[in-house]
């Protein structure tokens, strides 16, 4: 048991899938050649004015909505000034006095235990570009610049690293649910800092915190917070806190798994924060407001709804609900006529147990059609559940039709009582010894027949074995 305590804040930028950029007309696809999606609005040439995209108002009203977070009606853009080779105005249009979203709330569940973590506020702003370093050359590519980043800010809420990826977890999939952003953390679009500090369990105090900048994964998110928590008990009991740690932006070294310094930490007043004299303030009147406010089923709603009403279990539920993929999946699968506990068993347990490497979901071949009907042919007992899992081995290879291989492959059951019976009473005849061992008290027999009677049949419903089994012996 350690004797700190640790004091996590994240700050993460959510990318909007907005077609055009927050402040100009530019497109915001991703992957395109460098420094084409760029206009005399987004590269800050003199006389070049911005003109707020109204989606990117609309896609933070819904997050505060998803969040019961207050909504701001009147809010103001603010220029915060830095010079950095990829802000090409040596300012980033931003938020800070009044943000769109101000004080909200997001529930996470870490150990069977909930939790709620207070967002701060989440404000529209502008994306910078990309630096690029490589054979001793730095370029920059400023298609990103200007694309529109909602930046969410957590209080300090959470003490520990399973506590700041569950949040994100959680965060992750609101603005998946939502739609209003892709979330894609490699192409960045769904990017975290860190704020981290320690103190003595017991103490109230707030210790210097350090902001770990620019964690784009949920594993290094993880390992960053546990490294820079360790670094500062170790300088806290060496006496050496106040000189190694210090307010600081630090970066994660993903190959070695330490953190290491960037830059001495920017305050609010180092920005020389004021309003952006070339936008008005933003008004947001009650059609706006209502129209931002229409979002569809979150995960905690649909999660309570599985288990209210579909009979699952919460952690079962948790895990649908935890991926936008997953439960449409499920949902399409229920649609098709599969059974609720049938659907979940052969989603989350068969086919996502067989997907390995970078074969996922969307790119096994395997639709949520497909799936549906091999979970109906057990269920209607025309195949064994042995048998779904041989047809699923091949349909995870390529693309096929569930009743083709059921006939192809030779793998329906028997399903005529008549032709059971028959074998049956053929088993029985042929071991009238077993069967009066059976009748004297040795119930472990009926396995032995049973394994006779689908050893001769070459494909009855054992569920039906069983039974007429039962019947004929007594």
């Amino acid at each position: 048991m350690s004797a700190y305590e640790t004091i996590i804040g994240l700050e993460v930028h959510v990318q909007l899938n907005t077609k055009t950029k927050i402040f100009c007309s530019c497109a915001t696809s991703f992957g395109d050649e460098p420094n084409k999606n760029v206009c005399p609005t987004c590269l800050g040439l003199p006389g070049a004015l911005p003109v707020l995209n109204i989606e990117a108002v609309k896609k933070a009203i819904s997050f505060g909505t998803a969040i019961n977070a207050t909504i701001n009606q009147n809010s103001v853009f603010a220029r915060k000034n830095y010079f950095y080779p990829d802000l090409p105005k040596a300012y980033q249009i931003s938020q800070f006095e009044i943000p769109i979203v101000g004080q909200g709330r997001i529930d996470i569940e870490v150990n069977e235990q909930t939790k709620s973590i207070g967002v701060t506020r989440a404000h529209l702003e502008e994306d910078a570009g990309k630096n690029i370093h490589e054979n001793n050359y730095s370029k920059v590519d400023l298609n990103r610049a200007c694309t529109p980043l909602l930046e969410i800010v957590s209080e300090p809420d959470m003490r520990s690293s399973d506590e700041a990826v569950a949040y994100l977890k959680k965060l992750h999939s609101i603005v998946r649910f939502l739609g209003i952003s892709d979330a894609n953390m490699q192409e960045g679009s769904f990017r975290c800092d860190a704020n981290v500090s320690i103190r003595p369990k017991g103490d109230s105090n707030l210790y210097t915190r350090v902001e770990i900048k620019n964690l784009n994964s949920f594993k290094f998110i993880q390992k960053a917070i546990e490294y820079e928590v360790e670094r500062q008990i170790e300088a806290w009991e060496n006496g050496t806190y106040k000189d190694e740690v210090v307010q600081e932006t630090r970066l994660f070294d993903t190959a070695k798994g330490s953190t290491r310094s960037m830059r001495g930490k920017e305050e609010a007043a180092d920005y020389r924060y004021f309003p952006d004299p070339d936008l008005l303030p933003v008004f947001i009147d009650e059609n706006l407001m209502r129209e931002g406010a229409k979002i569809p089923e979150m995960p905690d709603e649909k999660k309570e709804r599985y288990i209210n009403t579909l009979g699952l279990k919460p952690y079962d539920a948790g895990v649908l609900t935890g991926s936008l993929e997953l439960a449409l999946y499920f949902e399409s699968m229920l649609e098709e006529g599969a059974s609720a506990k049938g659907a979940l068993t052969w989603l989350t347990t068969e086919l996502l147990g067989r997907l390995k490497g970078e074969n996922t979901l969307q790119t096994c071949g395997v639709d949520s059609k497909t799936l549906a009907t091999l979970v109906k042919r057990i269920e209607e007992g025309k195949i064994s559940g042995k048998s779904g899992k041989e047809i699923l081995d091949v349909l995870i290879e390529k693309v096929g039709d569930v009743d083709n291989l059921i006939d192809s492959m030779g793998l329906a059951q028997i399903n005529d009582d008549g032709a059971i019976i028959a074998v049956i009473e053929s088993v029985l005849s042929a071991n009238t010894d077993k069967v009066a061992e059976y009748k004297s008290g040795k119930d472990k027999l009926f396995g032995f027949f049973v394994g006779q009677v689908m050893k001769n049949s070459k494909g009855a419903n054992p569920a039906r074995v069983n039974e007429l089994l039962k019947e004929k012996l007594g």
